[in-house]
């Protein structure tokens, strides 16, 4: 039993990697927002299944928190705001979906050649995936900063955080409770402040392509 929840670690930092990609591939902010609630899912599952080999309670908390914020309400609040915005089918990349796909694979080498000599200093059971989180990361960074809509860049706001989550139980059996909770809070208020801006844009310029921003500043 013990060595199969082990290898379940694994097992769900692959789905974490491959929904990732399916994020970067999709052109569609509904079926984004989607895998965004389906990765937050595998990060709640993946921390109970670290909690409950290493005997860390409080990573109970911490997937509780994950599936109230992260599964629940950050979920309804997009499908609310894209609603509002009517911006369902809006996704618009400034680079191929091929193209992003190859420069995704080179991300992943990186990362895993860079987390390597990390993942063996630590003493966590899941430092082996480390490589992984840092993979997700670097992906969910590369979507922010490769779509030309506010809504997707906020998405990939959000799967960097939880990479970064997902690579503090990899490497550290999780964080401190109270920096969780801090940064669960602060996503929060994130999101509701993107919204704000969001709204702002589209009352200005018509449309959520952050490009004309562009002519705010040659005013």
């Amino acid at each position: 039993m013990h060595l199969l929840l082990s290898q379940s670690i694994n097992l769900f930092a692959a789905m974490l990697l491959i929904v990732v990609f399916a994020m970067i591939s999709q052109r569609r902010i509904l079926r984004v927002i989607h895998l965004f609630t389906v990765q937050g899912a595998t990060l709640v599952a993946s921390t109970i299944v670290v909690g409950y080999l290493t005997g860390q309670h409080h990573l109970y908390y911490s997937a509780a928190v994950t599936l109230i914020v992260k599964v629940i309400l950050i979920p309804v609040l997009l499908h609310r705001v894209i609603d509002r915005l009517n911006v369902r089918w809006d996704v618009e990349t400034l680079i191929n979906i091929p193209t992003t796909m190859l420069i995704g694979i080179v991300l992943v080498v990186f990362a895993f050649n860079l987390a390597l000599p990390i993942a063996k200093l630590s003493l966590s059971i899941a430092r082996g995936t480390l490589g992984i989180a840092l993979a997700c990361f670097l992906l969910s960074f590369m979507m922010m900063i490769s779509r030309a809509k506010a809504v997707p860049q906020v998405i990939g706001f959000l799967s960097m955080e939880n990479s970064l989550f997902f690579a503090a139980a990899a490497a550290t059996n999780g964080m401190p409770m109270i920096v969780e909770l801090g940064i669960a809070f602060d996503v929060l208020a994130g999101i509701l402040i993107l919204g704000v801006f969001m709204f702002q844009i589209r009352e200005q310029f018509d449309s959520l392509d952050i490009r004309h921003l562009e002519k705010l500043k040659e005013d």
